[in-house]
């Protein structure tokens, strides 16, 4: 197996095949990214009251997320600590306690053992719970709504990791009311590495014009100009590069560009522009620009958000070759009921599990992931340098940035980040300028 300074080439330009396939490097993944980034855990909307909880993944660790009495919010591996069977089968719901469905081991809202069946006749009294609660995850945070954990204790504050993405994402965000994830999610299987969607989704404007050429045809609106890869027009938009890996790709005042029909693009164009100026008195013009732009997003390394389309996913890994999506609808909590209705089913529509543009890209991810089943085809590179001449720092924008919305700043971004953390590099280096170039790294 290639040492990783193989792997990743030129700053994050080539991209060794083997990533997407080997279940090495997949195993070193778990262990120094999913076990030290911050990940998507839920959105505080779908747990409101005291008990309220959801299962999720942590990398391939199961976890619950639940409310506590004092409103706080934590996390747990979702697994016994008598012989390990899962506890919580429940995608969601409300419960003062957990019960194993081996033996009977129950746990409460807090994580704490309160209940040994035959604790007095087979354990003679002597089992001391306090030892055996379920595992925590070391830090729980959440940020305007948005909850995120880490396996690690000494990972930077949630804040420190979101980092440059916080100056852009406040401008939606930070709404009057905020904002709420529709659920419960839909959920798929693709037959494709994480890693692919998650670039796709963060900085991939270049596949837009081609791969969904036929969709924005029959939706029409504003970015049919788009169809076909046949022009950029001037000043359509750019990509970010954050520290930490995070990207996106802006849309210049396209955040109403794809819904479907007509009707649907003025409602919430109403909206949108019936809230703008209240965003501009609270943040200025040039931040609050974003609030109506298209956003494609990826907070690294697997969540990814489209604003304007307001699909919320999470790409949950299941072994390299493999993921199980987890599809939400992003709104504005004050919106009337109309148009949140509106938004979830364009979503549904859009990029839901059997969506018109979800379509054309799973088809895209599972061809990527799967030619690389061949031995020789494996042995080569994938290639993300367009515009890597033309990016830098911006006068008045965080983060590196690109001249043209055609760039791939964002995917060179997230491959400089997965090095770093594959390579077992600490907190400093991993958040380093998303411009500094790769150090020696270590084999896998």
């Amino acid at each position: 197996m290639k040492p990783v300074d193989e792997l990743v080439l030129e700053d994050g330009a080539y991209q060794h095949r083997t990533m997407f396939w080997n279940e090495d490097i997949y195993e070193a993944e778990l262990e120094h990214i999913f076990s030290r980034a911050w990940l998507f855990l839920t959105h505080e909307s779908l747990i409101p009251e005291a008990g309220d909880y959801n299962t999720t993944r942590m990398g391939e660790d199961k976890v619950i997320v639940i409310r506590q009495q004092d409103g706080s919010i934590r996390a747990f591996i979702n697994s016994c600590r008598h012989r390990g069977n899962t506890v919580c089968h429940a995608d969601a719901g409300n419960t003062r306690q957990f019960t194993c469905s081996y033996h009977g081991w129950s746990y409460g809202s807090n994580g704490e053992l309160i209940g040994v069946p035959l604790e007095q006749d087979a354990y003679f009294n002597q089992i001391d719970k306090s030892k055996f609660g379920l595992q925590e995850i070391a830090q729980v945070a959440s940020y305007k709504g948005m909850v995120f954990g880490t396996f690690d204790a000494s990972a930077p504050d949630l804040e420190t990791y979101l980092g440059d993405m916080r100056w852009y994402m406040d401008s939606f965000l930070d709404v009057p009311g905020g904002i709420e994830l529709i659920g419960p999610p839909m959920k798929s299987i693709l037959n494709c590495n994480w890693k692919t969607p998650a670039e796709n989704f963060g900085g991939d404007d270049y596949h837009f014009g081609w791969t969904h050429a036929a969709g924005v045809a029959v939706m029409g609106g504003p970015l049919e100009m788009l169809a076909g890869n046949t022009g950029v027009p001037n000043e359509v938009g750019f990509q970010v590069g954050s520290s930490y890996g995070h990207i996106f790709g802006f849309i210049e005042g396209g955040a109403a560009a794809l819904q479907p029909f007509p009707e649907w693009r003025e409602m919430y164009d109403n909206w949108l522009n019936s809230r703008l100026p209240g965003q501009e008195e609270k943040f200025g013009p040039l931040q609050a620009r974003f609030y109506k732009g298209h956003w494609n997003a990826n907070i690294f390394p697997n969540c990814s958000f489209l604003y304007g389309t307001n699909t919320f996913k999470v790409w949950q890994p299941r072994g390299p070759r493999a993921i199980e999506v987890y599809t939400w609808t992003l709104v504005e909590k004050e919106m009337p009921a109309e148009l949140k209705q509106m938004m979830h089913r364009s979503n549904a529509a859009t990029f839901g599990t059997a969506g018109m543009l979800e379509s054309d890209d799973g088809e895209n991810f599972e061809e990527c992931t799967q030619t690389n089943r061949g031995f020789n085809t494996r042995q080569g590179y994938c290639h993300a340098g367009m515009g890597q001449q033309n990016e830098g720092p911006h006068p008045d924008m965080p983060g590196v940035i690109s001249d043209n919305l055609m760039a791939e700043t964002g995917l060179r971004n997230f491959y400089r980040t997965w090095a770093r953390m594959v390579n077992g590099d600490d907190w400093t280096q991993i958040g380093a300028p998303a411009t500094a170039p790769l150090k020696k790294l270590r084999a896998v």
